[in-house]
């Protein structure tokens, strides 16, 4: 059963956690840049966790909930079809709507109960309407949470009405041929969603409460679509970033134009300080160069950005020179990716690190950024533990995000817990597939089937990875499983066993060595979106019944393995 606290068992330093993620509801690689830090801490957060402390007292009076759960109900404004919840939470901020009787009754409902709650919270109720307007993304986010609190109860982790991110694969062509690409990007896919399709999935995606999209490839910038995409993603209120390999943006005009469209965040990768290594990697002469400039061209406008690195055998000997350089360019911000075995890299068990690896990996990262006026953070999930550990209970850095020394950093750790392939994010595929993560890309459902909240909500593999009581071995009974629960792409793609072990993590040692020894499973195909692609992107297969009948697979082979597993034990 998934562990259900009590709202009136929160704290205000849970209080105060939870507002950071608020503050910023998707990767810390994702946030406000450098300069506007100390600024966010010293307002925003604070008022924003006066916010929340006053959702806390709502909530926990059965009375004030019986009055907002009316407001989960969906009303159309300015063409915008979103629950009251939102609605009522703009109308309070002090946003011009165009709204019906209904959501200006349930705005003054929400005030009443807000007004109490702040006097009671001792704060300022006009510096808390002034966080609330500062930034669309962060109503949606506490929106999210308070429908999937209003759902769900607080849960560890804690389940959500929608995803805080959603990562977009936007197409497959690309102007590389990386190693180690998990989406094996070359051409463009003639089953690719059309502008009017990714148009109503901008929509789509809106009315499920997303914060925030990462747009990724394939390599998107060169698509003819990108930056009327982003700038109808940015239009909602949506934090809208993109992965790329910088081509595009080593020049500043590019760059320009995409910030000008509504990019808030540029994350360019980078996979080793020398150019010769990095070109040779990406298959094409000029990439380092180009990838330099184009972080070189984010620091000097200003946009937030990041570096980001392969964790591997040959980064594992570089992360010095890696880090040396970023200062060198200005970057602030590192982060390091786990390799997953899928794609092109299905076949690089021997240049993954091994668990003794990583886990000396993790923790020179962890001291990298005491001594460094760096960010550095990385999507390993056991990076929590690792945190925990080397800082002597003071540190508790989930993947993804970077959150410093904070009395309260394990309840947050444990709000985000780990891994949130499925939970907190999910992936979307250039043809509209849906998956629980990018490098998971196991189909749940299509967009040109379903709606995407309808998937987000009814995916009995999502539902799944959201109970962590389902997991099985070391990873379902590790004490650190609510802040990291291992990495569900790894564990699958290794092992074909979805909710099983990371063999990544240092607890799982003997599992790895068995892997070294006897190789991934032989005898059994996992089923992905990626490894299909040769019959799957087909144009013959541009047809429902094919989606349907690939997520009816997925979710027959997973739960006849569930099943198996569940009586054995």
């Amino acid at each position: 059963m998934i562990k259900v606290v009590e709202m009136d068992g929160w704290t205000d330093k849970d209080i105060d956690s939870l507002a950071d993620v608020m503050q910023d509801p998707f990767p810390k690689a994702m946030n406000s840049p450098p300069s506007q830090k100390k600024e966010n801490e010293e307002g925003g957060g604070n008022h924003l966790s006066t916010a929340l402390t006053a959702f806390k007292l709502i909530l926990g009076n059965p009375l004030s909930r019986a009055l907002l759960r009316p407001m989960l109900k969906r009303y159309e404004v300015n063409g915008r079809d979103l629950p009251a919840l939102y609605w009522a939470l703009s109308v309070y901020a002090g946003e011009s709507l165009n709204e019906p009787m209904m959501i200006r009754f349930q705005a003054e409902t929400l005030k009443l109960l807000l007004k109490l709650g702040i006097k009671l919270a001792h704060g300022d109720e006009e510096a808390v309407k002034e966080a609330l307007l500062r930034d669309p993304h962060i109503r949606r986010g506490i929106w999210v949470v308070l429908e999937g609190i209003a759902k769900y109860g607080i849960t560890v982790p804690q389940k959500l009405a929608g995803p805080f991110l959603v990562v977009w694969n936007f197409t497959n062509m690309c102007n590389f041929h990386c190693k180690h690409c998990y989406q094996r990007a070359d051409k463009p896919l003639p089953s690719e969603l059309s502008l009017e399709e990714k148009l109503d999935l901008v929509n789509q995606l809106d009315r499920a409460g997303v914060a925030a999209v990462a747009i990724s490839g394939g390599e998107p910038t060169i698509h003819p679509d990108f930056l009327r995409i982003v700038k109808e993603l940015s239009s909602r209120g949506i934090h809208t970033s993109v992965a790329t390999n910088g081509w595009t943006f080593a020049d500043m005009e590019n760059l320009k134009k995409a910030v000008d469209a509504g990019i808030k965040y540029v994350e360019v990768s980078v996979d080793s300080a020398k150019p010769e290594k990095h070109d040779e990697f990406r298959g094409i002469p000029g990439a380092w160069e180009h990838a330099t400039k184009a972080l070189e061209n984010a620091v000097n406008l200003g946009i937030s950005h990041g570096m980001a690195v392969v964790m591997d055998k040959d980064t594992y000997g570089e992360i010095d020179d890696l880090l040396d350089l970023a200062e060198s360019i200005g970057v602030r911000r590192v982060i390091f990716f786990n390799l997953v075995p899928t794609g092109r890299a299905e076949d690089m068990l021997k240049v993954d690190l091994s668990p003794e690896e990583r886990e000396e990996f993790m923790k020179q990262v962890y001291h990298q950024m005491k001594k460094r006026k760096l960010e550095l953070l990385t999507t390993a999930p056991q990076y929590a533990r690792v945190t925990l550990l080397e800082s002597q209970g003071k540190n508790v850095t989930p993947a993804h995000f970077y959150i410093g020394e904070n009395n309260a950093v394990k309840t947050l750790a444990e709000f985000i817990g780990g891994c949130g392939a499925g939970r907190i994010y999910s992936g979307i595929e250039p043809d509209g597939t849906i998956v629980p993560c990018v490098f998971l890309p196991l189909p749940v459902g299509n967009i040109r089937l379903k709606p995407y909240k309808q998937i987000w909500e009814e995916s009995n593999i999502f539902n799944l990875l959201r109970d962590r009581d389902n997991f099985t071995g070391q990873c379902k009974t590790c004490p650190y499983r609510n802040i990291c629960g291992g990495c569900r792409a790894r564990a699958y793609h290794y092992t074909i066993d979805l909710l099983g072990d990371d063999p990544g993590c240092i607890i799982n040692k003997r599992l790895w060595e068995d892997i070294v020894r006897q190789g991934k499973p032989k005898g059994i195909s996992e089923i992905s979106w990626v490894d299909e692609s040769v019959v799957m992107r087909g144009p013959s297969l541009y047809v429902p019944s094919y989606y349907s009948a690939v997520e009816v697979t997925a979710e027959k082979r997973l739960s006849s393995e569930y099943v198996s597993q569940s009586a054995e034990v």
